[in-house]
């Protein structure tokens, strides 16, 4: 016998995806891979155009060109991050890191240097996501490093000096997974497999960049290190909770 499903039950809504570029043939090209895979997508033809889809749709993710003429992706972007933290790719045909580092710094939460696959760029957008996803909080609500510092992991902040910061999503699975492991150095390719995916264990750029985000919002001194401390050529270890 089979078991009726019951009208009234809701399945989950497809993510919306923003697609921005000023090539009408590359913006086909990625609807229609990104369509395939389920995603509901818009449009947007330059960075002007973008601002407004974002307004009025409120996508899971955007897509976006760093080569478009009057206002390029970097701009867009800086303006952007001042309405929203809707998770970004950038999209470019240079491969220099100073170019990725500059657009990571601006907030872009990856990077994909054309021609590339639909299979690479679905790849990406799948990790992209799915890092945006907070990570269940662990049983300890506020867990408390010192006199100084506490970690609120139902609110996703960090208690410095009394003050409440905010972390962004990739900002909180790097600083869980670390004091998860506290006392421990985790070698940079685990620390970018857990946090990234496992694609990106060769992307040290990325942790190096969020790294800095983090020392910068809890420590006293960021060039020299009392919580995030740096074990050179290995990885990275969060101080021992238990001796502090």
């Amino acid at each position: 016998m089979v078991e009726k499903i019951p009208s009234n039950l809701e399945t989950e809504a497809p993510r919306v995806i923003l697609i921005v570029d000023d090539e009408s043939r590359m913006r086909r090209f990625i609807r229609m891979n990104m369509e395939l895979e389920g995603y509901q997508v818009f449009e947007a033809e330059n960075g002007i155009q973008a601002l407004d889809q974002i307004r009025q749709h409120t996508p899971d993710l955007v897509i976006m060109d760093v080569m478009m003429p009057k206002m390029d992706g970097f701009e867009t972007l800086k303006l952007l991050r001042e309405i929203s933290t809707v998770p970004v790719i950038l999209l470019t045909v240079k491969s220099d890191e100073e170019d990725k580092i500059h657009g990571l710094g601006l907030g872009a939460d990856d990077y994909v240097t054309k021609p590339f696959s639909p299979r690479e760029l679905s790849s990406r957008v799948s990790a992209v996501l799915r890092r945006a996803e907070w990570p269940a909080p662990p049983p300890r609500t506020i867990l408390r490093i010192d006199d100084r510092l506490s970690i609120d992991f139902n609110r996703h902040q960090v208690i410095v000096d009394g003050d409440r910061i905010d972390l962004r999503p990739t900002e909180y699975r790097l600083l869980n997974h670390l004091i998860q492991n506290a006392g421990w150095v985790i070698p940079h390719d685990t620390l970018l497999a857990k946090v990234w995916g496992y694609e990106y264990r060769d992307e040290t750029h990325y942790l190096r960049l969020y790294i800095n985000y983090l020392r910068k919002k809890i420590e006293r001194d960021p060039a020299n290190p009392e919580y995030i401390v740096t074990e050179r050529g290995v990885g990275y270890r969060f101080i021992d909770i238990k001796k502090s």
